[in-house]
């Protein structure tokens, strides 16, 4: 195990000093960014990148982000995985990241040792990954969950028919093209019955619940289980608090884990929940891409960590 270095310190625009880190996971060096915030600061965010994706984040989300909560006193420590921008080994997937996630905080609660509490904050699979460690952590106190990833095949295929399809009937654009000859008919039913036979032929999606109470147990099934039942799994074992925050502008994402939270009991339990906060922006897109979108995330985080812990 490697020890977390400091390469060096800056300042930026009063958000407090920034240092390049490099810290071990399993014999292979991990490269991050720590934004120190205020000194002897109880509570340190793990911002987690989705992935393909480096710290930096697309139109440097999370570079912002990081200074804006230093800004506020908290102090974040964004970085890489395995595998992904700086940091050495082979490139691997949101699905074991696990022991990058322990290193990351490692690192962190050793660079600000006043730290008593960890928030991971994560976009997409990111917010996935929180969700699969978190539980396994006492130091993690909370999770900031943007657009979670529950991807399946089925689940695909039934936003594509609720939020596209059908919203494409009401469409002036549509019904322009289908009287001018534009629209081609072949095409479009083509990928129609496609995903039909994915909803229909597809095993039952993961956490609809069928039995009469709606517990199925993951434990009992043959199958491995999906990334959903694992993300599922994990936030019913999570003691700490949730921040859940939900973009809207067509995003596919976001309206997978709406619709399979709207067929499931346990889901919808968990949402439920006082230590959940749940925050729904519709104006914006999956990864919050206008400066007002970011500023009202930051914002939205920083007020969470400040009243919740």
């Amino acid at each position: 195990m490697f020890h977390a270095v400091a390469y060096r310190g800056v300042s930026m625009n009063g958000a407090g000093d920034e240092m390049a880190l490099t810290f071990g996971c399993d014999n292979t060096s991990l490269i991050g960014v720590l934004h120190s915030g205020q000194s002897q600061a109880p509570v340190g965010v793990l911002l987690v990148v989705g992935g393909p994706q480096y710290r930096v984040g697309s139109h440097r989300q999370f570079v912002l982000l990081a200074r804006s909560l230093a800004q506020q006193g908290i102090p974040v420590l964004r970085f890489d995985y395995r595998g992904m921008g700086d940091s050495a080994g082979p490139q691997r997937t949101f699905e074991s990241v696990d022991d990058d996630i322990k290193s990351a905080i490692d690192a962190l609660c050793g660079q600000i040792q006043t730290l008593k509490k960890i928030v991971i904050w994560g976009l997409c699979d990111a917010a996935s990954a929180a969700l699969f460690y978190a539980n396994k952590d006492p130091r993690v106190s909370g999770l900031v969950l943007l657009n979670p990833w529950v991807r399946t095949d089925a689940g695909m295929a039934r936003a594509y028919l609720k939020h596209y399809y059908l919203q494409r009937l009401f469409s002036p654009e549509f019904w322009k093209k289908l009287l001018s000859g534009q629209w081609s008919m072949r095409e479009s039913l083509k990928s129609l019955f496609a995903l039909v036979n994915k909803l229909g032929g597809a095993p039952q999606a993961p956490g609809i619940d069928k039995s009469a109470d709606g517990a199925l147990a993951i434990a009992t099934r043959t199958t491995p289980p999906t990334v959903p039942d694992r993300m599922l799994n994990g936030w019913e074992h999570f003691s700490g608090k949730v921040l859940l925050i939900l973009s809207g502008n067509n995003d596919f994402v976001a309206d997978e884990f709406r619709d399979l939270v709207n067929g499931s009991r346990r889901w919808r339990k968990l949402l439920r929940r006082t230590s959940t906060t749940r925050r729904d922006f519709p104006q914006a897109n999956h990864t919050f891409s206008r400066s007002d979108w970011r500023a009202q995330v930051a914002d939205w985080t920083c007020t969470w960590i400040n009243d919740a812990f």
